[in-house]
């Protein structure tokens, strides 16, 4: 299978986090982390280490964690799994605003973020290598971004205002298009509901299957009753797996 280099996905990445920098967004809305930028040698690396084309499935989440991309620039980049199964580890710096609750400490993280501890946890299980994983797959995000209100508490997209959403999703839905035409997958799955929702959106006319998996967030009490199992049933069921 003949791979491509990844320049056009990593261009397209600068222009989704230069768009992005130069968005306001109002109270609740505090704190704004932009992880493709204080973090991007790390993300830069995921890119050169992982999105060669073609690809038979893209995983999409929402927008990043902040124990998980936030830390470490990859998408559910949970700390132990980006440095010791992707082979990732490089400084981080720190957003010019930061939430003191809410440190950026890059691979010095101490927590783990359970979303992604479960995700590349189940992919490493099945795959064993993250080069077999990245041989047909890849992990994208939709948003690039973090948004916190004053208490620290993270606040998802979806909950936005749409004077907000509007121009954000106008320039996540370009990313997601260019990566998808670099990538030419024939499968593009949510991780979780909003995820689903919002390629079958930015993708309508692409020849594509769309499916979903349940989120691996310890918020959801599904997820905490063996997400795994639960993943690997769904994935089985629509024929990915």
């Amino acid at each position: 299978m003949a791979h491509k280099l990844p320049v056009q996905i990593i261009e397209a990445t600068q222009q989704l986090s230069e768009g992005v920098e130069k968005m306001e967004f109002s109270p609740p809305t505090e704190y704004v982390y932009n992880p493709l930028r204080y973090a991007w040698k790390p993300h830069e690396s995921y890119l050169n280490k992982y999105a060669h084309g073609p690809k038979k499935v893209v995983f999409m989440g929402m927008n990043p964690g902040p124990f998980g991309m936030a830390q470490t620039g990859v998408p559910f980049g949970e700390v132990d799994h980006v440095r010791d199964w992707l082979g990732i580890n490089e400084v981080v710096d720190a957003p010019e605003k930061t939430h003191p609750k809410r440190p950026i400490e890059g691979f010095s993280c101490q927590r783990s973020e359970v979303s992604g501890r479960r995700l590349w946890g189940t992919f490493k299980q099945r795959f064993g290598t993250a080069e077999s994983f990245f041989e047909e797959n890849y992990v994208t995000n939709y948003c690039p971004l973090v948004f916190m209100e004053a208490s620290g508490k993270n606040r998802t997209p979806d909950k936005m205002p749409a004077a907000e959403l509007n121009p954000l999703y106008a320039l996540c839905d370009k990313f997601l298009c260019s990566l998808i035409e670099a990538m030419q997958p024939e499968w593009i799955i949510g991780v979780g509901a909003f995820a689903e929702n919002r390629a079958r959106e930015a993708l309508k006319g692409y020849d594509l299957k769309f499916g979903r998996i349940l989120h691996p967030s310890p918020a959801s009490p599904a997820a905490n009753r063996g997400w795994a199992e639960q993943a690997e049933k769904q994935l089985k069921s629509i024929g990915v797996w």
